[in-house]
């Protein structure tokens, strides 16, 4: 009996020590993704231009890292801010945990290489080697053309310094530990030609991260065979909206929608006339930052509904909101 227990002590120790090892390499040893490329991004007025667009009406990199009044109606940006003030996302908007998304202005990004920025924006991994949560689509901005990722960068390199706070991410375990195993080295594309409507549409979709907030997910992972079909639910002060389906299903989708309707949707907030409405506290609210994608290009938001056209149809009636 006592050879038994022995044995079971040895197993368990055994255990214990292969679960403390494993641990630390998850927290310790990971990402992995590479060192930061060497490179020095020359600021042309071409890059600036795209840079702007992309950073402010495709990928929406200022949509999470500036200040949006939510007092009304999609959480217009501050242009006072921009760049210097970034989110705040914590356990009440459904997140393990509390974090901000960080000051991408000089003050914060003064001793960054162009290379560490790169490397964060494609692969999650910050200067300091850890990584990023990915409420950041850095797996789709990997995908992106290495060009415009350049593009983004030459613009941020042009903000103003604006003072900040510091804020201690703090991540709910197991997620602290998770969140190192999930950056991944960068699969860089090319922007395909822009008269592949299709083709070019994805490329729109896949840079703003569009899967990621149209997909229903479980514990942050989006749900297989989902894809676009709508339902994700986003908690917030009035109740909790849900996102569109985009797929084109007739019935729950964009499936009877014409090109015409799918752009005049986003470009009426883009109307010179369109004044923002104030939102109170029991009034619908969306995260969907309209008054950003409403300046994207008309070809663009053209190629994005030839892209979602193509998508197979799921049929998932959404309710777009729920008050408390």
């Amino acid at each position: 009996m006592k050879k038994f227990v022995k044995i079971i002590v040895i197993v368990v120790i055994v255990l214990i020590v292969a679960i403390g090892a494993l641990l630390s390499y998850v927290k310790f040893g990971l990402p992995n993704v590479g060192d930061a490329p060497d490179i020095k991004v020359e600021i042309t007025p071409q890059r600036l231009e795209r840079g702007e667009y992309l950073a402010n009406h495709v990928t929406l990199c200022m949509g999470c890292h500036s200040s949006r009044d939510w007092s009304k109606f999609s959480g217009p940006l501050d242009v006072s801010k921009v760049g210097g003030n970034g989110e705040k996302f914590d356990r009440t908007m459904g997140f393990p945990g509390e974090f901000y998304a960080p000051n991408l202005t000089p003050f914060n990004l003064k001793d960054w290489t162009d290379g560490e920025i790169f490397r964060a924006i494609t692969t999650g991994v910050k200067k300091d080697g850890s990584a990023i949560f990915p409420v950041m689509p850095y797996a789709a901005y990997g995908k992106m053309d290495k060009e415009d990722i350049y593009s983004i960068i030459a613009y941020i390199r042009t903000f103003k310094p604006l003072e900040s706070p510091a804020h201690e991410r703090q991540l709910d375990f197991p997620v602290n530990f998770i969140v190192n195993t999930i950056p991944t080295k960068a699969q860089l594309g090319k922007i395909p030609s822009e008269k592949d409507r299709i083709a070019y549409g994805g490329y729109i979709v896949n840079a703003g991260g569009c899967i990621d907030c149209h997909t229903k997910a479980e514990k942050g992972e989006i749900i297989k065979g989902m894809e676009f079909g709508g339902g994700r639910d986003f908690p917030l002060p009035s109740g909790t909206v849900f996102s569109a389906n985009l797929t084109p299903d007739p019935e729950t989708g964009i499936g009877n929608w014409t090109k015409e309707q799918f752009v005049a949707r986003f470009k009426v907030y883009a109307d010179s006339s369109y004044k923002p409405t104030n939102v109170g506290p029991k009034d619908f609210q969306t995260v969907m930052p309209w008054t950003m994608l409403g300046k994207m290009k008309t070809s663009d938001l053209e190629a994005v509904y030839a892209y979602l056209k193509t998508l197979k149809p799921i049929k998932n009636q959404v309710i777009k909101f729920e008050p408390h």
